[in-house]
């Protein structure tokens, strides 16, 4: 991500944040398509980590229809609902790569297939390039 976007950067910030919700929430199928025995609690909770996925990237194109609509012209409030947006995305990938590595210890299926281990640490690295952008952007505004 390039960082001379100017009084764009709330909208560049939310594009990506838009891009990794829906990404994890794809991710979440996957797993659940590759690993056809997994075990049902975590079926269950990739289920529920699908739902949570939605209701974020549904809440960042809400935020890119509003920042939309306001012609570049984001108000300091708008401003800091993004950033703390941005923080809840970035916490929401972090418990999300904590409980892929637990699938990945703890799920005798997933322990038996290398494809999913490869898969999973995937998963993983991609969810944590989005935490690395979440990061930069978060770290840039306290000064």
């Amino acid at each position: 991500m390039q960082f001379y976007y100017g009084h764009q950067m709330p909208l560049r910030v939310l594009d990506e944040a838009e891009f990794w919700k829906h990404q994890e929430e794809e991710h979440t199928v996957v797993i659940r398509e590759l690993v056809k025995d997994l075990e049902q609690q975590y079926v269950e909770a990739l289920k529920e980590w699908e739902k949570a996925f939605a209701q974020t990237h549904q809440q960042v194109v809400r935020y890119i229809e509003t920042v939309n609509r306001s012609q570049g012209q984001v108000s300091p409030a708008l401003f800091q609902d993004i950033l703390q947006l941005t923080s809840f995305c970035l916490q929401q990938s972090d418990q999300f790569i904590q409980f892929c590595r637990t699938l990945m210890q703890e799920s005798q299926p997933i322990s038996a297939n290398p494809t999913a281990k490869v898969v999973l640490n995937h998963i993983i690295v991609e969810s944590e390039y989005f935490i690395g952008i979440a990061q930069t952007i978060l770290y840039q505004q306290k000064y």
